[in-house]
């Protein structure tokens, strides 16, 4: 019986391993998103030409990859309609280094980006109530 016992183990380790592969490859897609929070209330939508937010009292970080069709000058833009708090957008290479950051005091930016690069998008909130959209 011990024996029939032990042989799970590596069965549920592989299936473990698939699992946590299959979740890194939707993230690296763009498709999975990792967040840290606490808010009474987050919405978040992240989709091909903008990002959305909703939120009530957040605090933490969203973070995708950011998925782009074709290498060009983009412009980004923060609309943060937030009745209390803050929020920062950030974007960041595969290395993880900022390549810009974006707040409602600084809601504009224009960079070339390359289809061939990986980007990421970390959104940070403070505090934040309210409504947010990034689009490009």
């Amino acid at each position: 019986m011990d024996q029939g016992r032990g042989m799970n183990i590596p069965l549920f380790i592989a299936f473990f391993v698939v699992v946590y592969a299959f979740i890194y490859i939707l993230y690296c897609q763009g498709f999975a998103v990792l967040r840290r929070t606490t808010a009474i209330m987050i919405i978040f939508r992240h989709g091909k030409n903008a990002d959305k937010a909703t939120l009530d009292s957040c605090t933490g970080w969203v973070k995708h990859a950011g998925k782009f069709r074709e290498s060009k000058t983009y412009e980004f833009f923060l609309d943060a309609q937030l009745s209390k708090g803050n929020v920062e957008v950030i974007l960041l290479d595969r290395k993880k280094q900022s390549l810009m950051k974006l707040n409602p005091q600084s809601p504009t930016y224009k960079i070339e980006l390359d289809v061939r690069n990986r980007y990421y998008l970390r959104w940070e909130f403070k505090g934040a109530t309210g409504k947010c959209e990034l689009r490009w």
